[in-house]
């Protein structure tokens, strides 16, 4: 049997269209929630609610009003699977609890090393990088540069929202 090919995904966003190479042989539970979502049209219609330009662009967690979408269960932090949080990846956002990502994801604009796995205590276990930019790398480049500001409660949102209007597997 054939290795199997990683999978890709499309992400079309108002501002231009991503393409993502996803990590299922280094992040296997990571691909597989994400692909959950995506499949279930999940983030269709969502917005990247947090641009922060020398760091990320984080997504798929809330609507252009600031309401979070209701998500499934929380999955196990695979930061140890030895990928960096480098410019162009993909990793899961999640809050202090190291196994508490659910749906929300960030691409990373610059080289991240300190969301990089560095111990096992939660605050240097670091990120899930589970893919990477393939193509789109300069869409993503447009959207860390949007002005940003304060809503709903929460910091480094787009003044103007910058929508994914839907995230989609690849059919190679």
């Amino acid at each position: 049997m054939s290795e199997e090919k990683n999978p890709r995904v499309l992400m079309e966003t108002s501002m231009g269209n991503i393409t993502i190479e996803l990590f299922r042989d280094k992040a296997p539970i990571t691909v597989r929630n994400f692909l959950s979502y995506v499949k279930d049209g999940f983030y269709d219609g969502l917005i990247f609610h947090r641009v922060i330009a020398n760091f990320m662009v984080q997504g798929g967690g809330m609507d252009e009003n600031m309401q979070p979408k209701k998500t499934k269960f929380a999955i196990k932090n695979e930061a140890t699977n030895g990928l960096k949080n480098s410019r162009g990846t993909l990793a899961m956002a999640r809050t202090a609890v190291v196994d508490s990502a659910t749906a929300q994801f960030f691409i990373n604009v610059v080289d991240n090393a300190f969301l990089d796995h560095r111990g096992k205590t939660p605050e240097l276990f670091g990120y899930a990088v589970f893919g990477q930019v393939t193509d789109g790398m300069e869409v993503v480049d447009a959207i860390r540069q949007v002005k940003t500001g304060n809503k709903a409660g929460h910091g480094d949102v787009p003044l103007e929202p910058v929508f994914i209007r839907s995230v989609k597997l690849c059919e190679e």
